[in-house]
């Protein structure tokens, strides 16, 4: 897995937990981009290459992710295949 490019639990809840208000505008980028490398990397390695705990919190984000943004049920990976013409038909 792409440890690297992911957040540890500790560091999504301090971040949520710490208003805006009291954040710079670097703090808030950062978060932003490291939140948008997660996901990517949330994507890249399937569930069960995961630990349990890692594979949970993966879950939980996406259906937090799908109720906040909507979602279509695709994968990232069916998005791009169907992007590319390579999707279900």
């Amino acid at each position: 897995m792409s440890e690297a490019a992911r957040k540890d639990f500790h560091t999504k809840a301090e971040e949520k937990l710490t208003p805006d208000s009291s954040k710079s505008t670097l703090d808030k980028t950062k978060e932003s981009l490291t939140g948008a490398a997660d996901k990517t990397a949330r994507e890249a390695e399937p569930d069960s290459n995961k630990t349990t705990a890692q594979s949970l919190g993966d879950k939980v984000s996406r259906t937090k992710d799908n109720e906040v943004h909507g979602s279509t049920g695709e994968s990232v990976g069916d998005k791009v295949k169907g992007a590319l013409g390579m999707g279900k038909h």
